[in-house]
């Protein structure tokens, strides 16, 4: 009888521990299911943002590079009043602008989407050759305005 108690103490202990270890592999099978939910949640918006700050980033380009256009277009019609020997250089340096424009203008409008670290590299130096363009448009206006 102390044997069968014994037995049957035993018995309904592994059972217990057995269900117990089952139950804590279905619940660790569960919470990993959710955190991979939750991160393929937390990927999406973060692409969601990048794909935003690059659409954003585009516009204001695009508008700044538009400007640059209207500057151009205002150089051009304020060296038709300039003597011919001033008229030729300022002309030659107004082309070399439209160019660098155009370049960048073409730069933007080629790059592809290759990751958010590419991303900021490319805005850096994207934003570094606009601010060089911007004063090159600068130095020629103040040239000019002499």
């Amino acid at each position: 009888m102390k044997k069968s108690i014994v037995v049957l103490a035993v018995c309904t202990l592994t059972i217990g521990i057995a269900a117990t270890s089952c139950n804590n592999s279905a619940k660790k099978v569960e919470n990993a299911q959710e955190e991979v939910i939750e991160a393929n949640e937390e990927l999406d918006e973060a692409n969601e943002e990048y794909i935003e700050d690059m659409n954003e980033y585009r516009r204001e380009t695009a508008e700044r590079i538009a400007a640059n256009e209207k500057s151009i277009a205002e150089l051009k019609a304020r060296v038709e009043n300039e003597k011919s020997e001033a008229r030729a250089e300022y002309n030659e340096k107004i082309a070399k602008l439209e160019q660098r424009n155009s370049d960048i203008k073409k730069k933007l409008d080629d790059y592809k989407a290759e990751g958010k670290e590419s991303w900021n590299t490319f805005k850096a130096e994207f934003n570094r050759d606009m601010d060089e363009l911007g004063e090159a448009f600068r130095d020629l206006t103040v040239k000019n305005n002499k």
